[in-house]
């Protein structure tokens, strides 16, 4: 039997470490906007809620405590827009990658069935299929603009659509028509909607909405459940704190399946979680960061030649010079500049540069003074 790696995709980022070294060797160091990991620090009252809670000598429960349970309700009420939502609506998870990747093994999926991701996506959809021995189905979003639904997807076999908005890479906001489309399509056809919303809080030229808005969900949850993650918005990357909410049938399913296998969020993150979704405030100050960040990355990269493309929300500039993306790379690199080549993120993207703005204002402008110069 072959091992289970064989069905994977090789894995993308090592490919990109002879450019790292190149940037490296700049005079002033590298300045790494290849990938999306927070550098500012964990506001106060988080790390003070996981201290309080570190004195955690028995297991956690997989549910978590009612404590995080009303906080997540709580959340998905005040920030989507639902009503209502009880505690059978939501579920701690280890991380969303975690469950990006495992889902579809976790649902039962397998061999005859087919996963949908949006063909410029995030690899670990692609994975989570792979692994599960699914199909993996990239899709064109535009299929699902109003009066267009399905002309890109065919929905036999299909058990499970992703949709990722605000997008990893581009940025893109998809718009409530075109999530109107994409769940009563999904609906229509007997298939989950599963939608990875970790940047919903990043919006700068557009205003993201949940698929479980009521405006969307039609004040159901049937079908639908939204993805979430405190590691973009809290700087949490380090505590692998996310959680999911949605259909209670779906959620109920998942929590028998990772209660036989283990899968518990430590107890003082659910601790610092809980302590995280009750304050705004800490939410507002990192939106200010970046938002500075961006704009001065935005402007340097289009004097320097590139097009911004999408962008309007996430931790990312969708960028092109219309050439190859590891031509891109490489430039950059020569500037001690390291980027994300768009083909990370599928054939769609090999004339794009992904590049993060989660660098320290330091290392930011130390890029823009490169580029200017």
């Amino acid at each position: 039997m072959p091992p289970v790696s064989a069905r994977l995709p090789v894995f993308p980022w090592d490919r990109l470490e002879p450019y790292k070294a190149t940037a490296e060797a700049h005079p002033d160091g590298i300045v790494d906007l290849s990938v999306g990991t927070p550098v500012d620090p964990v506001p106060e009252l988080i790390r003070a809620a996981l201290a309080d809670a570190s004195d955690s000598p028995g297991y956690p429960t997989v549910w978590g405590t009612a404590a995080l349970r009303d906080a997540l309700t709580g959340w998905v009420e005040r920030r989507l827009g639902a009503a209502g939502v009880t505690h059978t609506q939501v579920l701690p998870v280890v991380g969303s990658k975690e469950l990006v990747a495992s889902l579809p093994t976790q649902l039962g999926l397998g061999p005859g069935d087919r996963v949908a991701f949006p063909r410029l996506a995030y690899p670990t959809y692609e994975v989570g299929a792979r692994l599960a021995g699914a199909e993996p189905v990239p899709y064109d979003t535009r299929a699902f603009a109003a009066g267009a639904a399905g002309t890109d997807l065919d929905p036999a076999g299909l058990k499970l659509l992703w949709l990722n908005s605000p997008s990893n890479p581009t940025g893109q906001v998809l718009g409530k028509d075109e999530l109107r489309t994409a769940v009563a399509w999904a609906r229509a056809h007997g298939v989950l909607v599963v939608s990875d919303e970790c940047y919903l809080d990043l919006g700068w030229e557009a205003d993201p909405v949940s698929v479980l808005h009521p405006e969307i969900s039609g004040g159901s949850f049937e079908g639908l459940v939204a993805v979430h993650s405190l590691s973009k918005r809290s700087n949490l990357a380090g505590y692998r704190a996310a959680f999911l909410a949605g259909d209670e049938a779906v959620l109920g399913e998942l929590l028998k399946i990772r209660k036989h296998g283990g899968m518990m969020v430590p107890a003082p993150v659910q601790a610092a979680t809980v302590a995280a979704l009750g304050d705004d405030k800490h939410v507002a100050e990192q939106r200010e960061r970046y938002e500075r960040r961006r704009a001065a990355l935005r402007t340097a990269l289009a004097g320097h030649g590139f097009r911004i493309e999408h962008s309007e929300a996430s931790l990312y500039l969708w960028a092109t010079r219309d050439e190859p993306c590891w031509d891109t790379v490489g430039a950059l690199a020569e500037l001690g500049i390291l980027v994300a080549p768009g083909e990370f993120y599928g054939a769609a993207g090999e004339r794009h540069v992904r590049v993060a703005f989660t660098a320290t204002d330091e290392r930011v402008a130390a890029a823009v003074g490169r580029l200017a110069g």
